[in-house]
């Protein structure tokens, strides 16, 4: 029996007294991080906002096993939010360009109310460039009569983790699910509302496909009415993706449970909270990428170099924790060996690299801040 054939559907219940310590735990990360903002400069804020959005974009599709450009994105994101950045390519995506106006519509008027044709409209922006494979994606539109499923294995003996409700009472479920969320019960803690209506949405599945960034979008915006703030600080999306297989397993777990969520909203607010303790670290991040800059203000750099200093700085690029090499320059700034050795000595030589540790095929090099 899956959840949403109980007696009780939708009524769900939960252990609050339980998930006390991790909602306490929330609310003190949240204060921090918005009081590092608070007191950094006022450009910050639309800096760490793009960057919450890069990783947004990035990581919700990832979760799908979907790859976007980063640097389209990046591109997208400077665009939206009216942004100038100095190596930062102009070049866009349909496809990028749809997800931020997803993201953005989400979080940018927390206090409008969802609709079924908004969620409509959110699904018909991931499919910019047609219906996908084999044109099976009813784009704009709720899923067909077909069974949904989701199974994994082989296609001769599929497993099948979850069937959705079917089709014939999805409009009655989607209304039911959008009431509530437009008018929440008085008194739901906004946190444990945003959990609620992540697993309520997801477990309808109303699209042949898209409901996950859907869903994830949803949930962005319980977040931002939660936090009264349209400015996104942090990224859910990036905690799921890290814990991506646990986030499967417990939809899954809860999915065919019984409706006492408890276990659910553990997890949910346990991956928000990772969400917001990497905000802090990215928000640390996105300052010094900004004293960076300022600090090398009248350094003349040319185009390429300033495009991979970007990316050694951007939050987005943990594959360089280890600093970088000449190999990998050269295949960022799309130059020969001797152009991307030149241009990095060049980089060392202004005090904008330092050389780590080590020698020969494997040097590295790092950011050298102030």
């Amino acid at each position: 029996m899956y959840i949403w054939q109980q007696h009780n559907w939708p009524y769900f219940k939960w252990d609050e007294s339980a998930l006390r310590p991790t909602l306490n735990a929330v609310r003190l990360l949240q204060g921090r991080a918005l009081g590092r903002m608070d007191a950094a400069p006022e450009q910050t804020d639309l800096d760490v906002e793009m960057d919450a959005l890069i990783q947004n974009a990035i990581r919700t599709s990832e979760i799908e096993d979907e790859r976007l450009d980063v640097g389209s994105v990046r591109s997208s994101v400077a665009r939206h939010l009216g942004l100038e950045q100095a190596g930062v390519s102009t070049r866009t995506t349909p496809e990028s360009e749809a997800l931020i106006e997803l993201l953005l519509q989400a979080t940018h008027h927390p206090d409008e109310p969802i609709s079924y044709q908004q969620l409509c409209f959110w699904q018909s922006l991931l499919f910019v460039q047609g219906p996908g494979l084999l044109g099976r994606v009813r784009v704009g539109k709720l899923r067909g009569d077909h069974p949904m499923q989701v199974v994994s294995g082989r296609i001769d003996r599929p497993t099948v983790h979850f069937e959705a409700p079917p089709r014939g009472q999805l409009e009655t479920e989607l209304d039911a699910f959008i009431n509530w969320f437009n008018h929440p019960p008085e008194g739901l803690d906004p946190l444990i509302r945003a959990g609620i209506a992540h697993l309520w949405l997801i477990t309808l599945h109303p699209f042949d496909d898209g409901n996950g960034r859907v869903t994830r979008a949803v949930t962005d915006k319980a977040l931002a009415q939660a936090e009264r703030q349209s400015i996104r600080f942090y990224s859910l999306s990036a905690a799921i993706m890290a814990r991506r297989e646990a986030y499967y397993d417990h939809l899954e777990s809860v999915q065919k449970g019984s409706l006492d969520i408890t276990p659910w909203l553990l997890w949910f607010l346990d991956t928000l909270r990772e969400a917001l303790e990497q905000a802090l670290l990215r928000i640390d991040r996105v300052l010094s990428k900004t004293n960076f800059w300022q600090h090398h203000a009248t350094i003349v750099l040319n185009e390429r170099q300033i495009k991979v200093l970007n990316r050694l700085l951007d939050g987005a690029g943990e594959e360089f924790a280890q600093g970088i090499s000449a190999r990998k320059y050269q295949a960022l700034a799309k130059v020969s060996k001797a152009t991307a050795t030149r241009d990095m000595a060049e980089l060392v030589e202004k005090g904008c690299l330092y050389k780590l540790p080590g020698g020969g095929r494997s040097t590295r090099y790092a950011v050298l801040f102030g």
